[in-house]
């Protein structure tokens, strides 16, 4: 397999188009997540007064979405986070250490990130296959993994026409659940609250804060296209337009499918569920209905792993390529035109990080990502603002800065509310990227130890 370096003239192929774009978010968001962690959920807040958190996770989406529009379309280039981190708190000062730090836990957040939907797609093939072996399911993870890996390993066009074969067999999955729930939901089950559900208490609070995260992992994706945002036809109003409908269109499928589920399996059960949509199904249309369901839900997942692993591996390329991060990643292949050790790498690293369970994978992933990248960004979009001049063709977020404010808020509620251990892995992933970057800029003699001006 050959690959160069890339150079300054050389450019990503920009052969997504709106369809593509949205499916590339939609495939990332409506993956395993809401097919598997309605149990997580439930067994959060012990009850169906879980769905605050799914109402929650919607709100903050939403508002975090406005946030990833603007800055899409403000700075419409692969990789997209890196950039909004450098130039929003700029590019010769803070701005170098807060995205190499993005970039320092992309190598962490993206393997993560894939490895959910791929040992999601293991616990619906246990429904499927039954009496499988847990190390028979990692394996199976890992080997979806590098599968995706191999089937990315070729030019873009091609992936995006499969992006939107795949979302259409997603969607008609979803639309099966929901409808299915309004002939058979019951209204006793899915309101079915324990005593004291809604009373204010710690545990009540950090019951909601955990399964707000759980709601967030779901609809997380909506970001994907800002990934790939030098590869979108017409980017300053694809970018925002593929995210704020992603986000719409998934939050109202996702509360009229958990709240189809809930209406018919209890959720005393519920919790305890492995595979809970297939059991929901067997339910209502017996084993045929489960392995059915359980099938397509397997093609939901491998799509979804495909669309994160294409939208991460274009991250530490463009960083590379900026001369911003190790330059092995900015090797391009001469025929494809992808980032092909980017490429290699997550999908290797994913592979490994198919070893932990889904509700650290998740846990964790959240977590290092608010800490990381999502707090600074909501800072970031009106330190940006302030920098770039008024143009009628970049989208600029309604009732500025509500919405920032909005998600700043809710992404510091979910880190108070989580695990210590999972904070703690958030701290030391940061003090080791922040001694990593100073070793790199003493040898560079780069800021901070050398003071650079912005041309």
């Amino acid at each position: 397999m050959q690959t160069q370096i890339a150079r300054a003239g050389e450019q990503l192929d920009r052969g997504i188009g709106l369809p593509g774009a949205m499916s590339a978010n939609i495939l990332n968001m409506v993956g395993i997540g809401p097919f598997l962690t309605i149990p997580l959920a439930l067994a959060a807040m012990g009850g169906p007064q879980a769905m605050l958190g799914w109402i929650m996770g919607a709100i903050l989406c939403l508002c975090d979405g406005m946030v990833w529009a603007e800055l899409g379309s403000t700075l419409p280039h692969s990789g997209g986070p890196y950039h909004y981190l450098l130039q929003a708190f700029g590019p010769t000062r803070w701005g170098r250490l807060i995205s190499f730090l993005f970039l320092w836990q992309a190598l962490l957040i993206g393997p993560l990130s894939i490895a959910s939907g791929a040992v999601g797609f293991g616990e619906y093939a246990n429904f499927v296959v039954p009496h499988l072996r847990h190390h028979d399911l990692v394996l199976l993870a890992m080997a979806l993994c590098l599968v995706n890996t191999w089937i990315l390993y070729r030019n873009i066009r091609s992936i995006g026409t499969l992006s939107v074969v795949i979302t259409t067999a997603v969607l008609g999955t979803c639309a099966w659940i929901v409808i299915s729930g309004i002939f058979h939901f019951n209204s006793a089950i899915a309101f079915s609250f324990p005593p004291h559900a809604f009373q204010p208490s710690r545990a009540f609070w950090f019951g909601l804060g955990s399964s707000t995260l759980i709601a967030v992992y779901d609809y997380g994706g909506y970001n994907n296209v800002c990934m790939l945002g030098g590869e979108v036809r017409n980017p300053r109003k694809t970018i925002p337009r593929a995210v704020i409908y992603s986000i719409i269109l998934v939050a109202v499928l996702y509360l009229a499918m958990n709240l189809s589920i809930l209406g018919t399996v209890p959720w005393q059960q519920g919790q305890h569920s492995r595979a809970i949509v297939a059991d929901y199904m067997q339910m209502l249309y017996g084993r045929s209905g489960g392995v059915v369901v359980a099938v397509l839900i397997l093609v939901a997942s491998w799509g979804s792993a495909l669309a994160i692993l294409l939208g991460f591996s274009r991250v530490p390329y463009t960083a590379a390529v900026d001369g911003q991060f190790f330059k092995p990643f900015a090797r391009l292949h001469p025929k494809g035109r992808f980032p092909s050790t980017s490429l290699l790498v997550m999908g290797g690293l994913s592979a490994l990080a198919c070893i932990f369970s889904l509700s650290d994978l998740i846990s964790v992933l959240i977590v290092v990502q608010t800490m990381f990248q999502f707090i600074a960004q909501c800072m970031g979009v009106v330190l940006l603002r302030r920098k770039t001049r008024l143009s009628t063709d970049i989208y600029r977020m309604p009732l500025y800065p509500l919405p920032a404010i909005v998600a700043l808020v809710g992404w510091l509620y979910i880190v108070l509310s989580s695990k210590v251990t999972h904070i703690a892995i958030g701290l030391a992933m940061a003090a080791v990227g922040a001694a990593v970057y100073l070793l790199e800029a003493r040898r560079k003699q780069e800021w901070p130890f050398y003071e650079q001006h912005e041309v």
